[in-house]
C-alpha cells in the first residue's frame, strides 16, 4: 500500500484506484489483515480503532446472526461507513446445541477459554455423543442493505485438550475427517476447512462479483 490519494501500486506497476474502505468491525488488526489478503485490491479494510470507535460493543441478541448485525449496524449508525462484524458459536449435539451464542462466556467471564473448555468437558462426562459444529455468521452493511454468510465445520469434542495453537475451543474440537484438532493445525490449515474460513470466503466471493462503487 502506497498511501497516496487512496491508491495501491499492482504488480504490473500501475496504479489501482481504492473505490471503496470497509470496516471490519474488530480491534484485532491480525484478523483485519488476513481479510485484506483475500478481498480485491479495490477494497481496503479498516478496523474500528482506524475509524476512531473504542467503543464496547454489547451482543446482547440471542442468536449468532443477531449479534453480528447488532454490531455492524451499530458501526453504520455512528460512524456512517460501510461495514461487517462476525459472531461464532461452539454448538454441541448432546448438549441441546450449547453453548451456542453464549460461548465465549460459557462458564461466566468473557474470554476466559480455559474455563469454558473445562466446564464443557465436565458436561459431557457422561454423554455418549460428543459430535459438534462450529458456526459463524458474518454481517455484512453494504449500501444501506445487510448481507448474512454463514460457514460451518462440523466435528467432535475431544476427550481431553490436544494442541498449543489457535484459540478458544480450538484443543477440544476435532473437525470431521481431521486427524487432530483446530488447536494442532497452522493457520492455512485450520482456515481452509475452518467455519470462520469458509463464512469469510463468501463475503470475498461476494464483494468479489458485486460492482464496487461509492
Amino acid at each position: 500500500m502506497n498511501g497516496v490519494n487512496g491508491k495501491r501500486r499492482s504488480l504490473l506497476g500501475y496504479k489501482e484506484t481504492i473505490v471503496m474502505d470497509l470496516v471490519f468491525a474488530t480491534q484485532n488488526q491480525n484478523k483485519a489483515k488476513e481479510i485484506q489478503e483475500l478481498l480485491p485490491s479495490t477494497i481496503r479494510v479498516k478496523t474500528l480503532a482506524e475509524i476512531g470507535c473504542f467503543d464496547d460493543i454489547l451482543e446482547t441478541a440471542d442468536t449468532l446472526e443477531g449479534n453480528a448485525a447488532l454490531k455492524s449496524q451499530y458501526v453504520v449508525d455512528n460512524f456512517q461507513v460501510n461495514c461487517f462484524a462476525d459472531d461464532t458459536g461452539l454448538e454441541v449435539e448432546a448438549l441441546d446445541g450449547n453453548p451456542g451464542v453464549y460461548s465465549a462466556r460459557y462458564a461466566g467471564g468473557h474470554g476466559n477459554a480455559e474455563k469454558n473448555m473445562e466446564k464443557l468437558l465436565n458436561e459431557l462426562q457422561n454423554k455418549s455423543s460428543r459430535k459438534a459444529k462450529f458456526r459463524t455468521i458474518i454481517a455484512l452493511n453494504l449500501r444501506n442493505k445487510q448481507y448474512l454468510f454463514e460457514g460451518i465445520c462440523e466435528g467432535e469434542i475431544l476427550n481431553e485438550k490436544s494442541g498449543v495453537k489457535g484459540f478458544g475451543y480450538d484443543p477440544i474440537f476435532k473437525p470431521k475427517n481431521a486427524s487432530c484438532s483446530f488447536a494442532e493445525m497452522n493457520s492455512e490449515e485450520k482456515n481452509i476447512i475452518s467455519h470462520r474460513g469458509i463464512a469469510i470466503q463468501k463475503l470475498v466471493n461476494f464483494l468479489s462479483l458485486i460492482k464496487i462503487t461509492q
